[in-house]
């Protein structure tokens, strides 16, 4: 993951609830989707490759 996560353009996820809290964010670049914690943006993102995001996604929304 490159250092740069900071220029990425973050939007938090339509789950994330109301209150402020359980907030996910994610960006998304040509080689991967970067995910982070709202509430902690100086810890590092987790970053995964699309195609590995598109599975995680397609998984959760058969749940």
């Amino acid at each position: 993951m490159s250092s740069g996560t900071s220029e990425l353009a973050w939007f938090k996820s339509s789950y994330s609830g109301t209150q402020g809290d359980d907030c996910v964010e994610v960006a998304v670049t040509e080689q991967a989707v970067h995910v982070r914690d709202s509430k902690d943006v100086t810890r590092r993102a987790l970053a995964v490759g699309r195609a590995e995001w598109a599975r995680f996604a397609g998984f959760v929304a058969q749940r």
